[in-house]
């Protein structure tokens, strides 16, 4: 479950938005690609298409099941979607370097992956 405790504030185009203690979105309504292109620039990361087309994929599970996938149904899940060669935990660790799943969960705007650490 997501925390509602407010850390810092991210500032994109004279907007703040209200980060928690690990960097997630305090409200998930407050997600938009600039925001998610502000936290992948904090992460040292440049959104690119396969970053784009994995962030769609979180999203969608995340509307579907109401719950960010951890690390294993992530990979299932982008499998299902994108085919095998994008459907490994090989890939998602080069485009999300840490903890794939807990990154690109942050970074579409969704809350931590139940049983991530």
């Amino acid at each position: 479950m997501a925390t509602t405790e407010i850390y810092r504030y991210l500032h994109v185009n004279h907007h703040s938005y209200e980060l928690d203690p690990e960097g997630y979105l305090v409200n998930m309504k407050d997600w938009s690609p600039e925001v998610a292109e502000a936290l992948a620039n904090e992460e040292g990361i440049t959104l690119t298409s396969e970053h784009w087309e994995i962030l769609e994929v979180l999203r969608n599970f995340y509307a579907r099941y109401e719950m960010a996938p951890a690390m294993r149904p992530l990979v299932k899940s982008v499998r299902q979607t994108l085919g095998p060669e994008k459907g490994r935990s090989i890939h998602l660790m080069r485009l999300f370097p840490g903890s794939p799943a807990k990154v690109a969960a942050r970074l579409a705007g969704l809350p931590k992956p139940t049983h991530c650490l």
